[in-house]
């Protein structure tokens, strides 16, 4: 690289990734959004386009011929020299590969608005301007009212814009999207194609400008040189550390002492000497090393998606205040490491802050002072403690303690990396670097050391608070990576904790504006309202029929739904070998309703079960094959008695409704055989079978071996497994007489087992529709008149749904507020 007649040598790439642009990934996005709204809007409104065009006509008139023809000869001359002035301007000035990516982006924009069922549909132009008999056929307007024109235009602009000065880009700008009114005045139409144009075109380019690239590439490195000559250094080597990309480029700069071009200090201390060459006069090294940060608009924009991220999901007091600028941002940097550096505690030294052009900045400081962390070496554990508590006195924080961000020097502390630093930081900040520290400290240094040092250093409470924070949402990823198996180190950290400060539970920390209760129980909502919005169009006439019920037979249906609870956490009390509070048990069975109503499949219900046992004394794995043990016995028992009352019902009744056809049974065996192939052919299936599966299998049948030879036990939980298959008919029987049906239990056995199994493969939430389809025609099958069939089911759901959800919300909020689940 030549700067000012001088040839400075430069080591490694200073081109940022053409794919780690924000701000063009940025573009993309936006621009894509951009064209399937207008493909929406246009879709949905396709229809209202005649009113609208009439609306806007009686509003504004149409213009006459004459004003029509002096307007579209007026835009159309510039809209025509447009793409050709800047053509001429990219050609003059030799840029070779805008060129390129000029040319790229207006031919795939005119062939992507081409593209129609039959092909590519050419042009439809006619150029012979003896044929022009009226306004609308006139040359310029063919082009006006052609949509691929102004694709092309939109991505030429898309594609140049960055490379043209901003007063010319605004100008071009708004002239092709004047097209809008000026069409709308002239011909009053309203330009839906013209709208699809200009989105597609800008899609085109942006995509274009992310793989061509843009001036932004370009790091005006002359000028960061040029800088730091009027600061008295000029610069004789430029090395490459970390090319841009996620981060700054960072260069490390071999600069010599001129003191004849500048104090070299600024708004900045002096740099202190590092080793290097002296100068006898004032003390600066004759040679050093200075290291250059530069920031570019990809910094600028991930810097505010992380930032709007960070709001949207943090809560404030976790949260940094945000930069209004880039420039702000890098500002920051130097003013916190003269801040650091006023309490001794800072690892180098800012020298130069500088906006450079095409939207950089440059902070260029001093090498790093001190040594890393050395884990062999106990010392350093004591004095990066030591080094967090002078700065917590001072009310700062620093937000990034990896160990690259420490280092020590004749035993003090130093902190690097100040892009997360706080002066007047919040307690909560405070305790996050105590929970970083803690965490890599003891993956260096080990555990009980690690926990010993912050004890000593903050104090039990100060490290009890900062444990809560030591979870996968609270500590930041780039800390976690840091260390080795991060998740494992967390909790034994914190299990040391508790030992070493006789603390029973720590509770984990919530950082987030919703925590993931909150998050699950907004879930829950929603799918409540989705599976409750069917019922509630039938409500009206539910209500009608109402009126003629016997209720003595609706209170046994609710007295026999509310022993079904009772089954239910019997089966399950005995399965987790009686070591759980029966009545809390009892309770969270209207609670496990509303979760597996409000979910596919049921699959709240059995996680609501697993962590309700969690948190009354079992392990997770435990717990698990305590709810897989009772869905086991829950199925074998169901199928039992499906087989006991259909050989019951076959002697009076046709069973023949509910068996499926030749043509259905082999579909099944078919899919069946080829899961199972799939298993035997495909290795990830195959090791996740024998790797993951066949383990709990195995658990699975120790439990039901051991059960077998528990008569008591298993007498229980078999009991309480009937109890709720039986309850659930007998509920429905109970339903059917209260509108005067006439029907027999176990007819109406049959009809709920088979048709609750093949409702629960629907999935729809609570099997909603599918449960009422299933039964409604099964107890028509049976002959029960739909006038019967339709208000009985619906008054079984009623009992054995409805009521339970509406009961298990705030029994759900109960049971959390008193930690049980």
């Amino acid at each position: 690289m030549r700067v000012d007649g001088r040839e400075v040598p430069v080591h490694g790439s200073l081109l940022q990734p053409l794919r780690r642009r924000t701000n063009d990934q940025l573009r993309v996005a936006l621009s894509g959004l951009a064209v399937l709204a207008v493909v929406l809007v246009s879709y949905f409104t396709k229809g209202r386009w005649e009113s609208l065009e009439d609306s806007v006509s009686e509003l504004i008139g149409s213009a006459s011929p004459e004003l029509s023809n002096r307007v579209y000869s007026l835009y159309g001359v510039a809209i025509l020299a447009l793409p050709f002035a800047i053509l001429v301007g990219i050609v003059f000035g030799r840029r070779w590969k805008l060129l390129a990516g000029y040319a790229a982006a207006a031919l795939l924009a005119g062939i992507a608005l081409s593209i129609t069922g039959d092909g590519i549909a050419a042009p439809q132009w006619h150029l012979d301007p003896r044929d022009y008999r009226d306004y609308r056929d006139a040359f310029l307007s063919q082009f006006l009212d052609d949509s691929r024109w102004i694709a092309m235009l939109a991505a030429v602009l898309t594609v140049c814009g960055p490379w043209l000065p901003r007063r010319w880009r605004r100008l071009w700008w708004t002239l092709l999207l004047a097209f809008v009114p000026i069409h709308l005045f002239v011909s009053a139409v309203v330009p839906a194609r013209a709208m699809l144009g200009l989105t597609v075109g800008w899609f085109v380019g942006a995509l274009v400008v992310l793989f061509v690239g843009t001036p932004a590439l370009e790091v005006p490195v002359d000028l960061a040189l040029r800088v730091l000559g009027r600061r008295g250094r000029g610069v004789q080597e430029l090395t490459v550390l970390s090319p841009a990309g996620p981060g700054p480029l960072v260069l490390a700069a071999r600069c010599r002492f001129e003191p004849g071009l500048g104090s070299g200090h600024g708004p900045f201390p002096p740099a202190e000497p590092d080793g290097d060459r002296t100068s006898p006069d004032d003390g600066e090294p004759e040679e050093s090393t200075l290291v250059l940060d530069l920031f570019g608009q990809h910094q600028r924009s991930e810097g505010v998606l992380r930032q709007a991220g960070r709001w949207l999901t943090f809560r404030s007091s976790e949260t940094l205040p945000p930069f209004a600028s880039l420039r702000r941002s890098v500002e920051h940097r130097a003013l916190m490491s003269t801040a650091f550096g006023a309490l001794g505690l800072a690892a180098n030294i800012p020298v130069a802050v500088a906006v450079l052009d095409r939207g950089w900045m440059m902070y260029a400081h001093t090498t790093s002072r001190g040594a890393p962390l050395d884990r062999h070496d106990p010392e350093h554990l004591a004095a990066a403690w030591d080094g967090v508590r002078r700065l917590h006195a001072h009310q700062m924080s620093h937000g990034d303690l990896r160990p690259e961000n420490i280092r020590i020097s004749d035993g003090a502390a130093l902190f690097d990396g100040y892009a997360r630093t706080e002066v007047g930081a919040a307690d909560s900040l405070m305790l996050a670097d105590v929970a970083q520290l803690l965490l890599v400290t003891a993956d260096m240094f080990g555990i009980e050391r690690a926990v010993s040092a912050a004890i000593d250093a903050v104090g039990a409470e100060r490290v009890v608070s900062a444990s809560g924070r030591l979870t996968r949402t609270a500590t930041p990823s780039r800390i976690r990576r840091s260390v080795r198996d991060a998740g494992s180190l967390m909790a034994a950290v914190r299990s040391e904790v508790r030992a070493r400060t006789d603390t029973d539970v720590i509770r984990d920390e919530q950082v987030t504006r919703f925590s993931r209760n909150q998050l699950i129980q907004l879930g829950l909502l929603i799918g409540l309202v989705y599976v409750a919005y069917p019922f509630l169009s039938q409500v009206p006439t539910f209500l009608t029929e109402m009126r003629s019920v016997t209720w003595w037979w609706v209170l046994l249906g609710l007295a026999v739904s509310g022993l079904t609870y009772i089954g239910a956490a019997a089966a399950l009390w005995a399965c987790a070998t009686e070591s759980v509070n029966f009545r809390h048990l009892t309770v969270m069975q209207f609670a496990n309703t509303f979760a597996a109503t409000t979910t596919p499949a049921g699959v709240g219900g059995l996680a609501l079960s697993v962590r309700f046992l969690q948190h009354n004394g079992l392990g997770g794995v435990r717990a698990t094959a305590a709810v897989a043990l009772q869905q086991t016995v829950q199925v074998v028992t169901h199928i039992g008695l499906l087989i006991v009352f259909s050989f019951a019902a076959g002697r009076n009744a046709d069973l023949s409704h509910f068996i499926p056809s030749a043509t259905v049974i082999y579909l099944i065996v078919g899919v069946l055989l080829g899961v199972v192939g799939a298993f035997m052919v495909v290795p990830k299936l195959r090791r996740w079978l024998r790797d993951d599966l066949r383990p709990q299998i195995a658990d699975l049948t120790t439990e039901l071996v051991d059960l077998a030879r528990d008569p008591g036990r298993f007498l229980i939980i078999v009991g309480g497994c009937a109890t709720t298959t039986l309850g659930m008919a007998l509920a429905l029987w109970a339903s059917v007489e209260a509108f005067g049906g006439d029907v027999a239990f176990v007819t109406v056995t049959i009809v709920t087992m088979i048709g609750g199994t093949l409702a629960s493969a629907a999935p729809t939430p609570g099997g909603v529709g599918a449960v009422e389809a299933a039964l409604i025609g099964g107890l028509a099958a049976f002959g029960v008149p739909a006038a019967v069939a339709v208000p009985s089911v619906l008054l079984y759901r009623v009992l054995t749904c409805w009521l339970p959800v509406a009961i298990g919300w705030p029994t759900l909020r109960w049971l959390q507020r008193n930690d049980l689940v």
